[in-house]
């Protein structure tokens, strides 16, 4: 098929896990995913998330390079809105100067950056699920009463200093271009070089939910583009629309997976999953990630199972066969060039055990 696979990891705390156990694991899993010939290894950005390790990707990083060999490593992504563009260009400057040319650096915006365009676009949302070409399109969800309540307030202004406002996007694209680029000036005789940084061996990538800004200026500025199905499955083809139609050249689409030797074990080890997504969905930020005994007990309202909805319906758990089915569903319909599993169990043996079955079956299609 010729479209590689590459690994999103949150490094997720579990029940009864810590931070350290979650850290371990995702070293582990970084090896792993070497030795099963996946392209790129990435890491996300949360904050004041209960079950995600993941906050600083930088940092983790450094430790995933020193125990990986070749594997392209990344962050998926950097938000943009709680850094200035001197300090991303530093840390990933660091990080290649120490391990040349494995790095992508993934950039994206804040949530708080993106509530006020949430909430002008809902007018324009489509009211009700729908297939394309066999790809599920659900009823879209709205973030925009998560993003203006008095937590996600707290929040953004435990990421920013007093009085400090984000860049747009474009803005502090420039600057990290000119970083690297190196010297940076003022345009009045004055320069200064990142160190390090400058003439750092980076791919720059854009991440997007929408077909809002970060798709349209990748699409402009010819950076590659993952657009976000395991995030907003409703609006991915907008996304990808958007960046093509903009220019884009080289595409990567994200899908929630779990694989195991049948339909039947996968769908049992995925029924945590509809739990996990609906501590997210009620604004507590995602849980450590439930057993699958406290996802049997737990007693669903019809309230809880339509703000899951979307998510759940769009996980692709099953067989490696059934699950490679419909990624290559979605491969066609986005028209992907590449394509970003991301996968989370309670027990980790789970989690290894999902890749090494895809990656075996992807391998011979």
């Amino acid at each position: 098929m010729g479209v590689p696979l590459s690994v999103l990891d949150l490094a997720p705390l579990v029940a009864g896990g810590d931070v350290g156990d979650a850290l371990r694991r995702t070293l582990d899993l970084a090896r792993r995913a070497e030795q099963f010939g996946y392209h790129r290894y990435w890491v996300a950005e949360h904050h004041f998330t209960p079950g995600v390790a993941s906050a600083q990707p930088a940092l983790l990083l450094g430790q995933i390079a020193a125990v990986t060999d070749h594997i392209r490593l990344g962050s998926g992504a950097v938000q943009t809105g709680h850094q200035t563009a001197l300090s991303i260009v530093e840390q990933f400057g660091l990080l290649d100067a120490l391990y040349p040319g494995r790095f992508d650096l993934g950039l994206g915006r804040s949530g708080q950056a993106k509530s006020e365009a949430l909430r002008q676009q809902q007018a324009a949302q489509p009211a009700e699920a729908r297939e394309v070409g066999g790809l599920l399109i659900p009823k879209h969800f709205s973030w925009a009463p998560i993003f203006a309540s008095d937590r996600s307030a707290l929040i953004g202004r435990l990421l920013q200093q007093p009085g400090a406002e984000s860049l747009p996007l474009g803005e502090i694209l420039d600057q990290i271009q000119a970083l690297l680029a190196g010297p940076y000036s003022d345009g009045k005789g004055n320069e200064v070089t990142a160190v390090p940084g400058a003439g750092a061996d980076l791919q720059l990538w854009l991440l997007g939910s929408s077909g809002g800004e970060s798709a349209r200026t990748a699409g402009a500025r010819g950076l590659p583009f993952v657009a976000n199905y395991h995030v907003a499955p409703a609006k991915v083809l907008e996304a990808v629309q958007a960046y093509r139609s903009a220019g884009g050249r080289h595409l990567m689409v994200s899908a929630d997976v779990i694989v195991a030797e049948d339909d039947a074990t996968a769908r049992r080890l995925a029924l945590p999953y509809a739990l996990w997504v609906r501590s997210i969905r009620t604004g507590r930020g995602a849980v450590p990630f439930p057993t699958i005994e406290q996802a049997l007990s737990h007693e669903w309202t019809d309230a809880d199972r339509a703000l899951v909805a979307d998510r759940v319906d769009t996980q692709f758990a099953g067989s490696p066969a059934t699950v490679a089915e419909r990624l290559r569903t979605l491969r066609e319909v986005t028209g992907a060039d590449e394509l970003l599993i991301t996968t989370i169990t309670h027990r980790h043996s789970d989690r290894v055990r999902s890749f090494e079955l895809l990656a075996k079956e992807w391998a011979v299609l």
